[in-house]
């Protein structure tokens, strides 16, 4: 199983990233996909997350509004479009994939991709 996120960078205030999580070595349409970020010092949090079925997300507060989360299950990928980004959007972003079957949850987690928003 892999998850390789791409779309990364640095930003000025105001500004729009996609993000990529592209995945293989699972059937992509049955997991759930969430990003979640880690700024320094901080703890990881999630940020948002989207069903098997792309008819479900949720969304940190500070995000509602800002970015969105889509997947392509032909593509076998997840992307975060982030607009009006802030300073505080500053973190590493990780692709995670979630799958429960039965008592067992599989997890599995990207390398993570850096975001900068700055002036």
């Amino acid at each position: 199983v892999q998850l390789a996120e791409s779309g990364g960078g640095l930003v000025q205030p105001g500004g729009t990233l996609r993000l990529s999580c592209a995945a293989s070595g699972f059937t992509f349409s049955s997991w759930a996909l969430s990003w979640y970020r880690q700024a320094p010092g901080k703890e990881r949090e999630l940020v948002a997350r989207i069903t098997s079925t792309g008819d479900s997300t949720y969304y940190l507060d500070s995000v509602k509004g800002r970015f969105t989360i889509s997947r392509d299950n032909a593509k076998y990928t997840v992307y975060l479009h982030m607009n009006s980004l802030k300073p505080e959007d500053t973190a590493v972003y990780y692709c995670f994939a979630a799958l429960t079957a039965g008592v067992t949850t599989y997890k599995y987690w990207g390398q993570g991709t850096q975001v900068t928003v700055s002036s």
